[in-house]
C-alpha cells in the first residue's frame, strides 16, 4: 500500500522524453482496418446463441467484411472513423427436430461511428427461406436473442478500438492537465478517520482510531457535448469506463454494487443511480483503511450539451490536489478525448 499522502503514479503525467508531436498538436493517423478485421472475427465467430425451449445456434464463419477503420489524434483529441459491412453464417439444431442442422446468414450493414451499438442493424435470413416451423424458430432466436448478443460484441469492439488500439496515439505531457480546466469550488470540513484494527501494518504510521483529520469538499462543473443519457452510460457501463480510464475496470451499476478503476487505485460502491444523478462512495487505495469520500455526479441536459456537476466530500486535505487533478485529467479530459464530448475542432 502506498504511504499516506504519497502521490499515486496513475494520476501523474510525466514529461515526454522526445519532441514527437509535441502537445499532440499535429494530426496523426493510425490505420485500424486489419486490427478491426481480426478483432471482429475473434468476437463474432464461434459466438453461441441458445434457448432451452428453442434450440442452439453458433456463428461459424465470417464470409466477408468490407470497409475500413482509422484512428486519428488532433490537438489531443481522438477521432475514430469506422464503417463496416459484415456477413456471417450460422447453423444450429432446433429442439424437437430430427437432428438435421439448419443454416442461415447474418448481415451487419451499418457498423459505423454514426450509430450507437443498439442502433446497429442485424439482418437474419435462412439458407432456405421456405423452411418449416423449426427453421423459423431458429431464425427468430438469432433475430432476437442473437442480435442482442451480437450488438454486445460490437460494443466491445468499439471500446477496444478506443482503448487498446488507440492507446499510443495520445502523447501525454505535464501541460495536458491544463487543457479545458473545469471550474472548481473548494471548502474545508472535518471528518473522522476510521482505521481498521485488523488491517496489516501500514507503510507509515496512521492516526489512531477516532482522530479528527482535516478534509475538503471539491465541486467541479463542466459542459460536455453529448446527451444526458450518454454521459450516464459513460459512468455506469464497464466497456465505456474501461475505455476512458485506459484500462480494465469492474462496474456493477446498481445500489451497493462495487466498482474498481485504474488498476484498483480507485475503488468504491454505488449508493444510488438515477437518470440525472449518481451517488458513490469513493476512495484511493492509499487512503486510510475504511475511509471513503462521498461523490455525487449530477447531469442537466441543455440543448446541444449536458452540464455535469461533480461534488466530492470527505477528501483528506493532504490528498486534495491529487484528487482534484485526477478528476480533471483522468475523468473529464479523458472522457472528452475518448468519446468526442469536447469542443468541436476548427
Amino acid at each position: 500500500m502506498a504511504k499516506w499522502g504519497e502521490g499515486d503514479p496513475r494520476w501523474i503525467v510525466e514529461e515526454r522524453p522526445d519532441a514527437t508531436n509535441v502537445n499532440n498538436w499535429h494530426w496523426s493517423e493510425k490505420n485500424a482496418s486489419q486490427w478491426s478485421k481480426d478483432k471482429l472475427k475473434e468476437l463474432l465467430v464461434d459466438l453461441a446463441i441458445s434457448d432451452e425451449k428453442v434450440g442452439k445456434v453458433e456463428i461459424f464463419e465470417m464470409t466477408s467484411m468490407e470497409g475500413e477503420a482509422v484512428a486519428n489524434n488532433r490537438k489531443a483529441k481522438l477521432i475514430f472513423f469506422y464503417e463496416w459491412n459484415i456477413k456471417l453464417k450460422w447453423r444450429g439444431l432446433a429442439v424437437g427436430s430430427s437432428g438435421e442442422e439448419i443454416e442461415g446468414t447474418i448481415e451487419i450493414p451499418n457498423l459505423s461511428e454514426e450509430n450507437d451499438a443498439d442502433e446497429i442493424d442485424v439482418v437474419v435470413a435462412l439458407k432456405k427461406e421456405a423452411g418449416g416451423d423449426f427453421e423459423q424458430k431458429l431464425k427468430d432466436l438469432v433475430r432476437t436473442t442473437g442480435a442482442e448478443q451480437i450488438r454486445k460484441q460490437l460494443s466491445k469492439y468499439i471500446a477496444l478500438l478506443k482503448t487498446d488500439f488507440a492507446k499510443d496515439l495520445i502523447k501525454p505531457t505535464k501541460e495536458a492537465a491544463n487543457n479545458s480546466i473545469p471550474s472548481v469550488n473548494v471548502s474545508k470540513e472535518t471528518c473522522k478517520q476510521v482505521v481498521n484494527s485488523n488491517a496489516s501494518k501500514p507503510a507509515a504510521p496512521k492516526p489512531a482510531v477516532g482522530v479528527q483529520i482535516e478534509c475538503k469538499t471539491l465541486n467541479l462543473k463542466e459542459e460536455l457535448k453529448c446527451r444526458q443519457e450518454e454521459i450516464f452510460r459513460t459512468f455506469t457501463e464497464v466497456a465505456l469506463v474501461s475505455a476512458f480510464s485506459r484500462g480494465q475496470a469492474t462496474v456493477d451499476a446498481q445500489p451497493q454494487g462495487k466498482f474498481s478503476m485504474f488498476d484498483g487505485n480507485v475503488t468504491g460502491s454505488f449508493v444510488s443511480l438515477e437518470p440525472n444523478e449518481i451517488k458513490q462512495k469513493w476512495r484511493f487505495r492509499s487512503w486510510p483503511e475504511g475511509h471513503f469520500s462521498e461523490v455525487t455526479i449530477s447531469f442537466t441536459e441543455k440543448g446541444d450539451h449536458t452540464k455535469i456537476n461533480i461534488s466530492q466530500t470527505g477528501i483528506p486535505e493532504s490528498d486534495f490536489e491529487r484528487t482534484e487533478n485526477g478528476w480533471r485529467q483522468f475523468y473529464l479530459h479523458s472522457i472528452k478525448q475518448t468519446f468526442g464530448f469536447g469542443s468541436m475542432l476548427y
